[in-house]
């Protein structure tokens, strides 16, 4: 099963301008990966906050889960959208989650923040019902789910973060967070001509020295304690600047918690990898860093 669902999602790699609906389309969940949508993590007054999860066909009776964050500005798309990623997940025998959030139209920020930390929560409160292990959450985002991906591996705990719908007494800390192209330092970016969409989701009236713009930024948030993490990042991105991710995983290295740059998509483009690198990148990150021992090396190979 997961060798037809590789090979036919490497294919993806010569297609560098499709979009993620085509995507969506052209690349449905296996057959036999088991699909429930429309689950609710939360609820704001009538808003509910709807999840899918992906499970394979068969194996342990307790798995692993991995949240999967689409990207879209913080204000496109729907769980839908990355839904191929989490049945390709399903496919490598993890269990995964694909969710919605807020978009920036509906609330600002930190109101994505919340939703993805409450759908760890969700996951912590349900993982018996549903054969999940609470000590073993990943999550994995693109571009603005990169962005909200981070943040959950960085900020645990943080008050004006968690949020304050669905299982608040439970934690939102990950075990391990892979980050595709995000966006890691709002005061590198929010004036720049590509930084609108930032600026939208923080809200009007930003300056410099706004404190917003250190409380959704991952970089500020960075501890020993934080999510091992993966950042995958292209060095010729036009919209997320790679020196975001280096910024990131300057941060880690500070502390002394490791974080690795995977470089040879340095010249690879944000669809490509989308297809490609999620599956055997983020199964040996995720069970590395749940025991503890994490470690890959820097110059791994993504790509030939």
């Amino acid at each position: 099963m997961l060798a037809t669902w590789l090979a036919s999602s490497v294919a993806a790699q010569n297609q560098l301008g499709e979009s993620l609906p085509d995507a969506r389309l052209k690349y449905p969940p296996p057959s036999d990966v088991r699909v429930t949508r429309n689950l609710e993590y939360a609820r704001y007054g009538d808003r509910r906050m709807l999840l899918d999860l992906y499970l394979p066909p068969d194996g342990p009776a307790v798995r692993p889960v991995i949240v999967v964050v689409r990207g879209g500005g913080w204000h496109s798309g729907d769980k839908d959208g990355f839904g191929f990623i989490a049945g390709y997940l399903a496919a490598a025998g993890f269990a995964a989650v694909s969710i919605e959030y807020r978009p920036t139209e509906e609330a600002r920020f930190p109101a994505a923040v919340h939703d993805v930390k409450a759908a760890v929560r969700w996951l912590r409160a349900n993982a018996a019902q549903r054969g999940l292990d609470a000590n073993r959450i990943g999550a994995i985002g693109g571009s603005a789910g990169g962005h909200l991906v981070a943040l959950l591996g960085t900020s645990a705990g943080h008050p004006e973060l968690e949020g304050p719908r669905g299982n608040a007494e439970l934690s939102s800390r990950p075990a391990a967070v892979v980050a595709m192209a995000p966006l890691t330092d709002f005061r590198l970016t929010w004036s720049q001509p590509n930084g609108k969409d930032g600026v939208a989701f923080l809200g009007p009236g930003l300056t410099a020295d706004d404190r917003r713009l250190l409380l959704a930024s991952p970089v500020t948030h960075v501890t020993s304690t934080a999510a091992a993490l993966l950042l995958i990042h292209s060095r010729i991105d036009s919209e997320v600047p790679y020196q975001q991710s280096l910024a990131l995983k300057a941060r880690y290295d500070a502390v002394g918690r490791r974080a690795v740059a995977a470089r040879d998509t340095a010249t690879i483009p944000f669809e490509a990898w989308l297809f490609t690198c999620c599956v055997p990148i983020l199964t040996y990150i995720f069970f590395a860093a749940a025991r503890e021992n994490f470690f890959i090396s820097p110059t791994i190979t993504l790509y030939r």
